[in-house]
């Protein structure tokens, strides 16, 4: 009951207007009887009480209706002021309560309200309006709040003494007071910020203590080696490390030479230079006498990868081969659907210790897979895997390894503290040289010929030498009837509802959770009725089919298809075979073809802002320019929709648009397994406005458990981190 907090207030002082109240809603109101009427009723036995209640601004009033009008009509008399509750209806045109819970606070018999309930709490002060709650009225609610709040003389508080005074904080049960029965709007504003400090506390304490647990359990040191694997892909580079990646070099090499596991989050935008980094982390290890594993989120950045890893490594990933480097080493490959005598072939080389480096899918975690000494654990796009398949990985190492987790999508910093706070944190923000400026522009569907310029403008970039994306929200089926509109391709028209039954729905993070899972899992559902949402097969028939782009090579992809097929076309785009490619966001992550230029996200407002930033940046990665074009079925009179799409037009700066992406969305299970939506886990914090005091919340907790790790002068603090579910403690100790 005491974290069941008011969800706003009313003052008594201050007029409540009748006039717009909400029909068919519950509501509280604070008015004045003007008249009381006890009269018989015509169609039946009995009398009826009709009590008009007059705002304070005097512009309206509304009806309490009781009737059984015996122990009402002493305490609801004219000049009585009066709190009331209930669910608004009409009778003719005149708003009522019907038999509505009320309290008189002055001008009558004394405070008091239908039923046994006092109502004395609303005696003063500002009223607390509490969530609709079943069977159970705020006033009511409110009596029995008051019951619990006199009968508490202390409450065990986890903020140590210390932290309270340092940052001006009240106790905890003055906090519960200050938030349900506050006479002022600083009241509540300083009871809420308590609530909140704790709950970041808490967190924050949980995390710092995972951190030292994680430091505490032994690792072999992977020193650095002079003329090793290292050095000699350095100087095989065609490029010059930037500033930024030697600085998060120094920080990884640091960490693998020391005793304790590395536990580091490495972000940076789209492009910024991370896998190369790895991949020195990787060799660092097998300088080392170690073994690296690298989880890639699906089969096409697996197979990507390993084949960008072999090409980069050239002479040094063909050790004990002809012509391979002497003391080189071998990298592996591990995903569902290779076949059965390529599986065994690497399954060995792993096994042996033949291959330093592994890369695979969710296939690298099955039971048989042995590592012959895996030192160092490198997980792609973390977001994508859950606690249980990481920790399955780690299990493979008969000493805890190292650990590196990636992530293009860039994390605001009060999510980084909430949720990756038991892990350190490299940012990559600058650019390699040589990366070309990505332009984005938004074509809204009542705007037919910028949708017809769109595809002219795909067939011109193709003819230049460029390649093109073009990503759905859905596969959809190649007996699919065609768009309508599918002469211009789109906007669609209404949708059938046999035509998208069984359309798998996700959420707004397309291709988020299994890798291996023969949808790819990258498929956009329909969320409500409305227009038809570009499948990948509809859309690549129209695209052959329209003059401007009938001559281009197009193919398909999506995550229905096998490895081989998905490889295939792959390299065929990446050899440049292909001028036009139609997927899923199964190409979302990793995906790097120097020579593509342009990319059309189709029924783009489906999309998160995150995962639109992270599309494009598949564009503009060689030597030329990069255009996406953001195209929504919507009109520009779609307020909300357009504007999220104009911010991702109007910057490439990806922390910026996490920002603005986390303000848009909310956090997300931020402490379970949700990864978008109004849900947060969290009771009281919102990581989008909260920044300042989840600093301060961050200090002050990791100070706590550094000065007593064990919190054995903290009990409170101490019973506070066991009330954490199993669920919420998996997904913080991350580590």
């Amino acid at each position: 009951m005491l974290d069941f907090l008011p969800r706003t207030y009313l003052d008594p002082a201050r007029p409540t207007a009748f006039t717009h109240l909400p029909h068919g809603e519950d509501v509280v109101v604070v008015g004045t009887v003007r008249s009381a009427t006890t009269r018989s009723m015509k169609t039946r036995r009995g009398r009826i009480l009709v009590v008009d209640l007059e705002d304070d601004s005097g512009g309206g009033t509304l009806q309490l209706t009781f009737f059984k009008p015996f122990g009402h009509q002493d305490r609801l008399v004219p000049g009585a002021r009066v709190v009331a509750s209930g669910q608004i209806g009409t009778y003719g045109r005149q708003l009522q309560l019907t038999h509505p819970d009320y309290a008189v606070l002055d001008g009558g018999a004394g405070p008091s309200s239908a039923g046994s309930s006092s109502g004395g709490w609303l005696l003063g002060g500002l009223v607390p309006v509490y969530p609709a709650t079943a069977k159970l009225s705020p006033i009511v609610h409110g009596d029995l709040l008051d019951l619990v709040l006199h009968a508490l003389v202390e409450l065990p508080d986890p903020l140590p003494e210390q932290v309270r005074a340092a940052h001006d904080l009240p106790g905890l049960l003055e906090a519960y007071h200050l938030v349900h029965r506050p006479q002022s709007v600083a009241d509540h504003r300083r009871g809420r910020w308590r609530l909140k400090f704790q709950e970041a506390f808490v967190i924050q304490a949980a995390l710092a203590q995972a951190r030292l647990a994680s430091d505490a359990v032994p690792a072999v040191p992977r020193e650095p080696v002079e003329g090793g694997l290292v050095d000699a892909l350095l100087e095989r580079l065609p490029f010059d490390l930037t500033q930024g990646q030697h600085v998060v070099l120094g920080e990884l090499r640091s960490d693998l030479s020391r005793p304790v596991p590395m536990n580091r989050l490495l972000q940076g935008e789209v492009g910024s230079g991370k896998t190369v980094l790895a991949l020195l982390a990787m060799l660092a290890v097998v300088d080392a006498g170690g073994q690296a594993a690298m989880l890639a989120p699906t089969e096409v950045l697996a197979a990507q990868h390993h084949r960008a890893i072999t090409a980069m490594l050239g002479p040094i990933a063909e050790g004990g081969m002809l012509g391979g480097m002497e003391g080189g080493t071998r990298v592996a490959l591990l995903t569902g659907s290779q076949s059965t005598a390529e599986r065994r072939a690497n399954l060995l080389a792993a096994a042996s210790g033949a291959a330093g480096i592994v890369v695979g899918t969710h296939a690298l975690i099955q039971e048989h897979v042995q590592l012959a000494e895996l030192g160092l654990v490198v997980v792609d796009e973390q977001h994508r895997f859950g606690v249980e398949q990481r920790d399955a990985l780690r299990a493979k190492a008969d000493a805890a390894p190292h650990v590196l987790v990636m992530t293009a999508t860039p994390i605001p910093r009060t999510v980084a503290m909430t949720v990756y706070g038991d892990m350190t944190i490299s940012t990559l923000r600058e650019l390699p040289r040589g990366r070309q400026p990505i332009t984005t522009h938004v074509v809204t569907g009542d705007k037919p010929r910028w949708l017809e310029r769109t595809w002219q403008r795909v067939a011109e970039e193709a003819r230049g030498g460029g390649q093109v994306y073009v990503v759905c929200p859905r596969i959809g089926e190649e007996t699919d009837p065609d768009l309508p509109g599918a002469d211009t391709v789109g906007p669609g028209g209404p949708t059938a509802p046999e035509q998208q039954a069984g359309a798998p729905a996700a959420g707004e993070e397309g291709g988020a959770g299994a890798t291996d899972d023969p949808t790819g899992g990258e498929e956009l559902g329909p969320a409500e009725e409305g227009p038809q949402l570009h499948g990948v097969h509809q859309v690549a028939r129209a695209l052959r089919a329209l003059p401007s782009t009938a001559d281009l090579r197009i193919e398909t992809l999506h995550g229905r298809m096998s490895g081989e097929e998905k490889d295939t076309v792959m390299r065929a785009f990446a050899t440049g075979a292909v001028d036009v490619l139609v997927s899923t966001t199964v190409i979302e992550v990793g995906v790097d073809v120097a020579d593509a230029t342009t990319m059309v996200v189709l029924d783009a407002d489906r999309f998160g802002i995150s995962q639109l930033h992270q599309l494009r940046g598949r564009v503009g990665r060689g030597g030329r320019p990069g255009l996406c074009l953001l195209v929504t079925q919507g009109g520009s009179g779609d307020a909300g929709a357009v504007e999220r799409l104009d911010q991702v037009a109007s910057t490439t700066d990806g922390f910026e648009l996490a920002r603005l992406d986390l303000e848009t969305r909310r956090e997300g299970d931020v402490l379970g397994a949700t990864q978008s939506g109004g849900r947060s886990g969290l009771r009281f914090l919102r990581l989008a406005r909260d920044e300042e005091l989840i600093v301060a919340a961050h200090e002050a907790a990791w100070a706590t458990v550094e000065s007593d790790p064990d919190l054995a002068g903290h009990p409170a603090l101490r019973r506070e981190l066991a009330l954490l579910d199993a669920e919420r403690a998996a997904f913080l100790e991350r580590g």
